[in-house]
């Protein structure tokens, strides 16, 4: 059953006073690109993680401070960069400074950076420039953002809407059935650390099954999806399980959720358990999850119908006859 405090977090949400705003997570970006000249901090968060490279380049020469170098497992320095591995025991939420020193200029700057370890997101390079970028700098982001533009909307063209259904032989004629979640089984879902699904609902294509779930993430930090499974009665496991989570979920917001797995008609068969965790271990469990019955996979004699003469004339390889066909009275 769902916690006293997580009910009275449920309450909280109906009364019209807002909650205190929480704390901004960090962004792990592929490319952190930074213009000291434009800032006036001189401390930024990296994202890192265990077996991740994550390289610095300057627009100077530079000399790095590295708390804790020994316990990482590579560290690559050249005259204007620095190439590190994070330590194989660095404990997510763990961090460790780096401070670089910046030669030129009028006078000598320092710039400090905290490496926050995640689970499997890191920052790949980060850019820093002392002086306001180049326009081959600013030309070369321009391209890169578009090429990335570009290619999501390629996907984006092939696979929304009906028309992406139907290319993927997901649409029939009878659509795509869907069931809501029973209150029971959001009451006995079992969770970790502040992470509860409020409301859901489970629905069947021709060839998939999925489940959306309204997520709530009541822990301190954020969280982001990094795997789901759905597992039947008798321990079958459903193939080809995939998530859609626009964005990393931030500490006290509600983000849907999205798991899709492979699955025939009729599959699976009876009530199955549906985990869901994320790259910082915490997990949410759900049980008895059913997903509904395709029309297709009904007793046929509940879908008979009777068949017209123009699809007799099919049936006997004859042309159809229009006149055949019966007319409604005037």
């Amino acid at each position: 059953m769902l916690p006293a405090s997580v009910l009275v977090f449920l309450a909280l949400l109906q009364a019209p006073a807002a909650l205190e705003s929480p704390p901004r997570a960090i962004r792990c970006e592929e490319v952190k690109r930074l213009e000291l000249s434009l800032v006036s901090t001189r401390h930024f968060e990296v994202c890192v993680s265990p077996g991740l490279m994550t390289g610095f380049r300057f627009d100077t020469p530079v000399t790095v401070d590295l708390q804790e170098d020994v316990r990482f497992e590579e560290v690559m320095s050249g005259r204007s960069s620095i190439g590190l591995v994070p330590p194989k025991d660095m404990a997510p939420g763990e961090r460790i400074r780096l401070t670089a020193h910046l030669a030129g200029g009028e006078s000598p700057q320092s710039v400090t950076f905290t490496l926050v370890a995640h689970r499997g997101r890191a920052t790949h390079q980060v850019e820093v420039y002392r002086d306001k970028r180049t326009r081959e700098s600013l030309l070369q982001e321009i391209e890169q953002e578009r090429a990335k533009n570009q290619d999501l909307r390629a996907q984006l063209s092939q696979s929304s809407g009906l028309r992406g259904l139907f290319l993927a032989g997901a649409l029939n004629h009878t659509g795509v059935p869907a069931q809501q979640f029973s209150a029971k089984m959001v009451r006995e879902q079992r969770s970790d650390d502040g992470l509860w699904v409020l409301r859901g609902v489970t629905y069947r294509s021709d060839n998939s099954v999925g489940v959306k779930v309204d997520l709530m993430n009541t822990g301190a930090e954020s969280w982001q999806a990094a795997g789901a499974s759905l597992v039947g009665p008798t321990g079958e496991t459903l193939e080809g399980v995939r998530i859609g989570l626009a964005e990393p979920i931030s500490p006290q917001q509600m983000q849907p959720v999205f798991i899709e797995a492979d699955a025939a008609s009729g599959i699976p068969h009876g009530e199955v358990t549906l985990r869901l965790w994320g790259v910082d271990g915490r997990t949410t469990t759900l049980f008895k999850v059913t997903f509904p019955q395709s029309v297709l996979h009904q007793d046929e004699a509940t879908r008979s119908r009777a068949v017209t003469p123009m699809e007799c004339g099919r049936a006997a390889g004859r042309p159809p006859n229009p006149e055949a066909t019966p007319r409604a009275h005037r």
